[in-house]
C-alpha cells in the first residue's frame, strides 16, 4: 500500500506545519465528524481532526475529570502539550458533555484566533431540526467570512462541495473492496487510509486514494480466508485493534465507527439545486449541506437510534459480517447506554455480538483474548 498513508497518520502535525508553510494558508482543527468541513474547506483552510497521542493524559486531569472518556482526555492533553500550535481555529459541533468540556478548556487554555461551537438539533428527525441547522449554518458561514476575511463565493462552496462528494464516492469504492467473498484489502489498511484522510488536504488525498483502489487488490498481501467480522461504536484511532483481530485469522470487513464510516457514508445530493451562479444559489448550498449532515449515519450521541441501528444491520447484510464486535472507549455514557439495546437488535435479528472497552492504550492481550472467544463462539470454520 501506498506509504503516504502511513507517513500522514504518524506525522500528522508536521504534515499539517509544511502544509500550511507551502501554502500560505490556515489550519482548523476540528473536534467531531458532525462539523461542515466544506464550509471551512470553501474559506481556503484545512480541516483537520483533532485526536489524541495514545500516552497518559495527566495534563488534561487537571482540567476535566479523570472518568471522563479517554478520548475527550487524550485530545485535550495533546493540545496542552503544545502538539496543536500550530492551528489557527478550532470547531466544534454539538456532541457529548465530555467532548464538549473539553473544547471548553481547550479555548480557555489554548490560544487560537478562531473558536467556534456549533449547535446542532439532538432530536434530529424534529419538525423544527432542519429549520434550525440551517439557521446555525448560517451563522456559522458568516463567522468564518468574518474570520478569513472574504466571503464563501458559490463557486468556492460548490467546488467544496464537490470535491468531497468525489472523496465520499470514492471511499465508498475502497469499502467495496471487502464484499467479495475473499476480501481485497484488510481492515487495518483501510482504517489507515480513512484516518489519513481526516488529516491531510482532499485534494491532495484524492491522488493516493485512487492509486490504492487500483492497486490493493493485486496486493501480495491480501487478507486470507477467515471469520468476517464488523467492528462498531465510537471514536477510535489506534489502529492496533484492527491489526490485532486480523493477526487472529478475522477480517475486518466492514466498520461502524465515527472514525471510520460514519464519517463519509452519506454523499450530498448532486446536482445540488443553485449549482450555478446567482441569487439563492448558496442558500441551496447550504440546504444541501444541512441535509447531508442531519441525514448522515447518527451517532448514540443523538436520539435516533431506529435508523441507526437499521443502517448498521444493513451494513452487516451488505458486507456478508458474520458477527459484530462493538468497542466503547471507557467511561462513553452514549455508547454505554446504547449497546444493551443495539446487541438485543443484533440478536433478534440473528447478528452474533460482542463487546470490549478499552482505554487510552489498547490492552492488547486482553483483545486477543475476547476477540479468540467470540470466534470460537461463532463456530464457524475459514471460508
Amino acid at each position: 500500500m501506498d506509504d503516504w498513508f502511513h507517513r500522514i497518520v504518524g506525522s500528522r502535525h508536521e504534515h499539517a506545519k509544511n502544509w500550511k508553510q507551502r501554502t500560505g494558508r490556515k489550519v482548523v482543527g476540528y473536534f467531531c465528524a458532525y462539523v461542515p468541513e466544506e464550509l471551512i474547506c470553501a474559506t481556503g483552510a484545512l480541516p483537520v481532526r483533532v485526536i489524541g497521542s495514545l500516552r497518559p493524559t495527566e495534563l488534561a486531569e487537571a482540567h476535566i475529570p479523570s472518568m471522563y472518556c479517554s478520548f475527550c482526555r487524550d485530545v485535550l492533553a495533546e493540545g496542552l502539550s503544545g502538539a496543536y500550535d500550530y492551528l489557527d481555529g478550532v470547531v466544534m459541533a454539538k456532541s457529548c458533555i465530555h467532548l464538549e468540556h473539553a473544547f471548553e478548556c481547550w479555548g480557555l487554555n489554548i490560544p487560537a484566533a478562531f473558536k467556534y461551537y456549533l449547535p446542532m438539533p439532538w432530536v434530529l428527525d424534529s419538525p423544527e431540526a432542519r429549520k434550525y441547522y440551517l439557521a446555525e449554518l448560517g451563522r456559522f458561514k458568516e463567522k468564518l467570512e468574518d474570520w478569513s476575511g472574504k466571503p464563501i463565493t458559490d463557486d468556492a462552496l460548490g467546488q467544496s462541495i464537490g470535491m468531497y462528494n468525489r472523496y465520499r464516492q470514492s471511499m465508498h469504492r475502497l469499502y467495496d473492496l471487502r464484499k467479495t467473498d475473499l476480501p481485497l484489502v484488510s481492515g487495518a489498511e483501510v482504517s489507515e487510509i480513512v484516518l489519513a484522510s481526516m488529516l491531510s488536504d482532499k485534494e491532495e488525498f484524492m491522488p493516493h486514494l485512487e492509486r490504492a483502489i487500483q492497486e490493493l487488490p493485486s496486493s501480495p498481501n491480501r487478507p486470507k480466508a477467515g471469520a468476517r467480522l464488523m467492528v462498531a461504536g465510537g471514536e477510535n484511532y489506534d489502529l492496533e485493534l484492527f491489526r490485532v483481530i486480523e493477526s487472529l485469522g478475522a477480517n475486518v470487513v466492514i466498520d461502524e465507527l465515527c472514525m471510520g464510516s460514519r464519517y463519509f457514508w452519506t454523499t450530498i445530493p448532486s446536482p445540488v439545486k443553485g449549482e450555478g451562479k446567482g441569487e439563492g444559489a448558496a442558500q441551496d448550498r447550504l440546504e444541501a449541506l444541512a441535509d447531508r449532515y442531519l441525514c448522515r449515519p447518527p451517532c448514540p450521541a443523538k436520539a435516533t437510534p431506529s435508523p441507526r441501528y437499521e443502517h448498521l444491520l444493513g451494513l452487516v447484510k451488505d458486507f456478508k459480517a458474520q458477527g459484530v464486535l462493538l468497542i466503547q472507549q471507557k467511561f462513553c455514557s452514549p455508547h454505554a447506554l446504547d449497546i444493551p439495546d443495539l446487541m438485543r437488535f443484533l440478536k433478534e435479528h440473528g447478528v452474533p455480538s460482542y463487546t470490549f472497552e478499552f482505554d487510552i492504550t489498547l490492552a492488547k492481550g486482553q483483545l486477543r483474548t475476547r476477540t479468540e472467544a467470540f470466534l470460537e463462539m461463532l463456530e464457524l470454520e475459514p471460508v
